[in-house]
């Protein structure tokens, strides 16, 4: 049974210390190449990775997986680059870092690689239910971030970050950039299509002018679910690309490339397949069709490709109830698949989907941390790759008025 296995970066040795880039936003053309055992069964890692101390199969308490502890080790030796020192200014002290009350772990983390403090800040409910922010430091003529996705409960968390945005606009901040690793009513992005009903909203748009509104600057989000969300917004989007994360990972492991299918479970994700695919060593490419009859509602009709004694890899931007990514493996199975792996930024998790991924049907679901996984939601098969450093690395260059897309080239 394969292990839970949580990924961060690990503690440095002062805060004055600048991490650098890692490898994979490093390279600008290569591809990742696979070669070797023909399985991915087995859970090799990278010879320079960070490891965990815990060797020895996972621990059970009342029947939940313990996490590992990461080891003292600052970084692994392909993350080290003396030329990316030299671009982006790492000693600003105009730049103040504020965590929302969704994700505080990955704003420590990011925090933690950008050798910065997190600032200061009071957030409290009322008996009513009423949010309250007060900053406790000055923020007078600086670049403000902050960090807050939109994760359930995702309205009062929503509320919660346009309340900072104004507390901060409020204080004179010069620039506020509103960090939100996961964009929660990007689905909302369009009305409904020519078969179904009209009358809808479109959500994503509202929530980019309330958030124009409030006061932001500048938005940088994570693999929003449909590139058109960003031309909501009348401010600078900063779309930050997870995939070099969950690429990074699956070249840890020694795959060969002749065994590996990509597939997309629908569709509309034959795009985002695609260009995974391509940096897999331009692995073959499969497409579930799926018609979905209603919202959260999935059928699997057929299979365009051949995924026949082949490990597939199942990618999508986001895993909420798990219907369409489980029916898209049952589907896998049943026409030869060897092994399905799921990999995903988001893990929204909605019930019932951790009974849906923990049932055999895969031998790994590979997520991020962009939003918190609580530890209810653990099972043996689930990865947690962090995406600090990736996040980490954007604010830098967007803060020294660098460039954001040739982290990805």
């Amino acid at each position: 049974m394969a292990s839970l296995t949580l990924r961060s970066p690990s503690q440095t040795a002062s805060s004055s210390r600048r991490l650098p880039l890692p490898l994979y936003l490093r390279q600008r053309s290569s591809n990742l190449q696979f070669d070797g055992a023909p399985s991915l069964s087995r859970r090799i890692r990278a010879q320079n990775a960070g490891k965990c101390d815990v060797t020895e199969p996972l621990d059970l308490a009342n029947g939940k997986p313990t996490i590992p502890v990461i080891n003292g080790r600052t970084l692994p030796k392909f993350y080290e680059s003396t030329s990316m020192q030299n671009t982006v200014n790492r000693t600003s002290s105009r730049l103040k870092l504020f965590s929302g009350t969704a994700n505080p772990t990955l704003s420590r983390e990011i925090a933690r690689y950008m050798g910065k403090e997190l600032s200061k800040i009071n957030i409290k409910r009322f008996a009513d239910g009423e949010i309250y922010v007060q900053l406790q430091e000055s923020v007078r003529g600086c670049d403000v971030y902050l960090i807050q996705p939109t994760c359930p409960p995702a309205n009062e968390n929503l509320m919660e970050l346009l309340i900072m945005i104004d507390a901060c606009r409020r204080a004179s901040a010069k620039n506020i950039t509103a960090v939100i690793p996961y964009f929660g009513y990007a689905r909302a992005d369009r009305k409904a299509s020519f078969f179904t009903q009209g009358r809808e909203s479109i959500g994503a748009k509202l929530v980019a002018n309330v958030l124009t509104k409030s006061g932001a600057d500048r938005v940088l989000a994570c693999d929003l679910h449909s590139g058109q969300s960003m031309g909501y917004f009348d401010i600078p989007v900063d779309h930050v690309y997870c995939q070099p994360v969950i690429l990074d990972y699956l070249a840890s492991k020694t795959i060969s490339s002749n065994d590996l299918v990509v597939v997309s479970p629908d569709v509309g994700g034959v795009a985002r397949a695609r260009a995974f695919a391509k940096k897999l060593s331009d692995a073959p490419l499969a497409i579930v069709d799926k018609r979905r009859h209603a919202h959260n509602v999935a059928e699997v009709m057929n299979l365009i490709g051949d995924v026949k004694g082949k490990v597939a890899v199942m990618v999508d931007d986001m895993i909420d109830t798990a219907g369409t990514i489980t029916k898209g493996a049952e589907l896998l199975h049943q026409e030869g698949a060897r092994e399905v792996y799921a990999c995903c930024t988001h893990a929204v998790f909605s019930p019932p989907a951790i009974e849906r991924l923990s049932s055999g049907l895969f031998q790994e679901v590979i997520v991020t941390n962009t939003l918190p996984v609580p530890e209810k939601n653990y099972f043996p098969q689930l990865t947690i790759l962090s995406v600090a450093n990736l996040l980490g690395e954007t604010i830098w260059r967007v803060h020294d008025d660098g460039s954001v897309s040739s982290i990805f080239q």
